[in-house]
């Protein structure tokens, strides 16, 4: 019925009350926006008759369109107020199945929203949303993750875009996983060079023994104490020693990479 004086252009004589009649030297647009008014309330009135059961109907025959509609409210907001609340926990509790076409789940999603919104329980949209991304199987969880990390701000339409281009990536053989866990490699550093130009490896337990003999005149650049160069100082070579060990210990540590996606899906 709405829909159908949504078209007609006469939706407003649910929603307003009848104007009060203008005077004798009232403007002569006022008087022809009156005459409007009650020709649209009978035609609303006898639509809105026409769709009722005879019971309803005898009830709302001396009624015009606006007090039609204020009476059919109170009569059924206790049922107003049930279907609110089991419309509300089929949407808090609707979870979609792996493999089900993701554009059915959130087009089902939209519609508790929307008909939650009709009787007068509106959700904010960042509230949607999350119900939404909440609702989608573990195989969509590097989309959310992604979505999440990167605060996009979409409409429930934009959302539904996305995820169908997802959906079609997985299914296409594309990149599944935006999380991609790998192990560190840990990157080792040369201990000992050799004078000149030429490098020297260290290896073994080698890497830690004093060479290249013994400087008598100069000072050890770490140290500051004469006898040795900072390459065979033993403070230096200790303090080696301990870092590789330390550096052992944390080779077998996981990092996680997030490779984010250049295109809007």
């Amino acid at each position: 019925m709405r829909i159908v004086l949504k078209q007609e252009r006469k939706q407003y004589v649910i929603e307003e009350h009848v104007p009060n009649e203008p005077g004798a030297n009232a403007p002569r647009a006022d008087k022809d926006m009156f005459k409007k008014h009650l020709d649209d309330m009978i035609d609303v009135g006898c639509l809105m008759l026409a769709t009722m059961n005879s019971e309803l109907q005898k009830q709302h025959e001396n009624m015009v369109a606006y007090e039609m509609i204020q009476n059919l409210k109170e009569t059924y907001e206790g049922q107003a107020c049930q279907e609110r609340y089991e419309t509300s926990k089929a949407l808090f509790q609707f979870k979609m199945i792996e493999g089900s076409p993701v554009g059915a789940h959130v087009i089902k999603m939209m519609g508790y929203i929307q008909t939650l919104e009709k009787l007068g329980f509106s959700l904010k949209d960042e509230l949607a949303t999350d119900l939404i991304l909440q609702s989608l199987p573990d195989s969509f969880k590097p989309f959310v993750l992604n979505f999440n990390m990167n605060e996009i701000n979409k409409t429930l339409p934009q959302l539904l875009g996305m995820l169908r281009t997802a959906e079609g990536n997985m299914k296409n053989g594309g990149s599944k996983s935006i999380l991609v866990v790998r192990e560190a490699k840990r990157k080792e550093k040369k201990v000992a060079k050799s004078k000149g130009n030429g490098k020297t490896k260290a290896k073994g337990k080698n890497a830690l023994k004093p060479k290249g003999g013994i400087s008598k005149d100069g000072k050890c650049f770490h140290c500051d104490k004469s006898g040795h160069w900072k390459r065979n100082c033993p403070v230096y070579l200790e303090e080696v020693k301990k870092a590789k060990v330390v550096g052992a210990s944390v080779s077998g540590i996981y990092v996680i990479d997030v490779n984010m996606s250049t295109s809007s899906s």
